[in-house]
């Protein structure tokens, strides 16, 4: 999801309740605050000496343990004005990729993608998830997309070897 995708969801249901499911059936506590947005610029060169650059917005959620038996939810309007106030500050790239960043107690630290959304009555839920990570330079270093799912290990070592075009 772009980061415009989620402005225009919030400006559209201002009047209900904001909740992240974090993994499948496992919600963000009503306890979380919206505690830091980085705007990133990531430049970066892949094993196969290709570079890319792209922007990221990440919305870090936190738990407050001073808070634990809260049972409402911040509301829409709340996260939106905590995040265009953000924006006055830091313009935001509109087009850049929005992940949240969450962890708690039995859950790693993470970025999380927006994989879907539902407005069920008075709610918005975010579904968040992981996306695995990729080599995007397969076809240059020789990686057949069948070496990754049945052959991990031999296909890290043909990635590696010396006489490989990976750097």
């Amino acid at each position: 999801m772009k980061t415009l995708e989620l402005f225009s969801i919030l400006e559209q249901h201002q009047d209900k309740t904001l909740l992240f499911e974090y993994t499948s059936n496992k919600f963000i506590g009503a306890n979380y605050h919206i505690t830091e947005v980085k705007h990133i610029k990531v430049d970066s060169v892949d094993c196969g000496a290709q570079t890319d650059s792209w922007n990221e917005t990440i919305i870090q959620l936190w738990e407050s343990p001073l808070e634990r038996n809260r049972t409402k939810y911040m509301s829409v309007l709340k996260a939106l004005a905590i995040l265009k106030t953000v924006g006055k500050m830091r313009s935001y790239d509109l087009a850049s990729e929005i992940k949240f960043e969450y962890s708690n107690a039995s859950f790693h630290t993470a970025q999380l993608f927006v994989n879907e959304f539902k407005i069920e009555e008075n709610k918005v839920i975010f579904q968040l998830g992981t996306k695995k990570t990729d080599c995007k330079a397969k076809e240059l270093c020789g990686v057949p997309e069948m070496a990754i799912d049945r052959l991990e290990k031999e296909t890290v070592e043909v990635c590696c070897d010396p006489s490989s075009n990976c750097c």
